[in-house]
């Protein structure tokens, strides 16, 4: 994170924090993330000592670095420091962040001389409610609407105040999730999670083309579903797929499959397909760190 290569007329003479001029500035103040969201995360769940799905998650921040053209070279060190922070606790979430650095000069524009940094959180696993993945969730539809970006769909980059601003419209209310739409009508997540629906015998999850985060346990359940003979369809979706949905279940890395028992105020029972993958699912979540 070291600003050496910048000019002289390019690093600031003076930084204040909270009202306090700080005597040696951090290298965290001039981070591309920190000014721009110019970085990618990921959620790691972690049991038994063992991060969970690494694989699939160094797979994605690697497209994503090179989706971002981000010089990120360091993943062996990134895993083995993954690897000792998850060994130390027997549940926990790692949060790993990648960005492209200490700004070498003013601006949007990188430079292409950034040194890419990382930093690894890690927190205690939260209470979990065993009915929500018993019974189900109630969620509703958000009145924010995702902007469309094609360039960056998919990706879990750090620019997620349009999710900061949905997840607000939950705060004192009983639902557990939002469902987002885009711009243009296309149903495309949760706000922390990713939606399958089931359309009679179909299995069908948004088409992540133009906007939306494209979730590690996604992934995963899509594998599960091939394993159980399930096909899963990409598809663009929209809020009348919602509104005819036999089943509806969210999935994030975390929680694994949580099913939805409500959207709003139309009741919906956990189907079938959901249980079918639920179980299917459970032995990687509990016992296997794939």
């Amino acid at each position: 994170m070291s600003a050496a290569s910048a000019r002289p007329d390019e690093t600031p003479n003076a930084v204040w924090l909270d009202g306090r001029a700080a005597l040696e500035p951090s290298p965290l103040v001039l981070d591309r993330g920190l000014h721009f969201g110019d970085g990618l995360f990921e959620t790691i769940a972690c049991r038994h000592g063992r991060p969970r799905f690494l694989a699939d998650h160094l797979a994605r921040l690697a497209e994503g670095c090179e989706r971002l053209a981000i010089p990120f070279r360091a993943f062996p060190a990134l895993q083995a420091e993954i690897g000792a922070l998850a060994g130390g606790a027997e549940r926990a979430l790692l949060k790993v962040l990648v960005t492209r650095g200490a700004a070498t000069a003013r601006g949007y524009a990188p430079q292409g001389n950034e040194r890419p940094s990382r930093l690894i959180l890690r927190y205690a696993w939260p209470p979990e409610d065993p009915r929500a993945e018993a019974e189900g969730v109630a969620v509703r539809i958000a009145d924010l609407e995702l902007g469309e970006n094609p360039r960056l769909a998919g990706l879990k980059h750090l620019n997620r105040l349009e999710l900061v601003l949905a997840r607000a419209e939950l705060r004192g209310s009983a639902f557990a999730e939002a469902l987002l739409l885009s711009s243009s009508g296309r149903l495309v997540s949760g706000t922390m999670t990713n939606v399958f629906v089931v359309l009679g015998s179909e299995i069908m999850t948004p088409r992540l083309d133009r906007c939306g985060v494209a979730g590690i346990m996604r992934r995963v359940v899509m594998r599960a579903a091939a394993e159980e003979g399930l096909v899963v369809q990409e598809a663009p979706l929209g809020r009348a797929d919602v509104d005819s949905a036999h089943e509806i279940f969210l999935t994030n890395a975390r929680i694994g499959i949580w099913p939805v028992r409500a959207v709003q105020s139309r009741e919906l029972v956990p189907g079938p397909i959901t249980r079918r993958l639920q179980q299917r699912l459970r032995p990687w979540l509990e016992e296997q760190a794939r």
